[in-house]
């Protein structure tokens, strides 16, 4: 059976670029029955959220945040669920804005208890 996301808290393994997610982001998911949710912020991001679906091992989501600029973004995520050797989960993701260019992939990955 596939692990649940409910309840896990994630951060990125790098730095993207300025006014997108980085180290200092922190993701809390929730899931309950195919669909997917978390609150996200920390780092460039005030605040952000995102929605969506999984299947299997697949999430599919919209994803929209405010930054510490004032302004606002939103896009589209693919990310597959993946168990670490640890016990932990990764997600790995392809990305893209719908609110203006660009695109790319990102890892995030579970935090142990001290790392929150």
């Amino acid at each position: 059976m596939a692990v649940s996301l409910d309840g896990l808290h994630l951060a990125p393994v790098a730095d993207q670029s300025a006014g997108q997610v980085g180290t200092r982001t922190r993701f809390a998911y929730h899931e309950e029955d195919g669909a997917v949710w978390a609150e996200y912020q920390g780092g460039d991001i005030v605040r952000g959220h995102l929605v969506g679906t999984r299947e299997g091992d697949r999430l599919d989501f919209r994803y929209v945040q405010l930054r510490t600029d004032g302004t606002t973004a939103s896009g589209h995520c693919v990310s597959t669920v993946v168990e670490l050797p640890d016990g932990r989960v990764r997600l790995e993701e392809t990305w893209e804005w719908e609110s203006g260019p660009g695109s790319g992939t990102s890892v995030v990955e579970q935090l142990t208890e001290d790392a929150r």
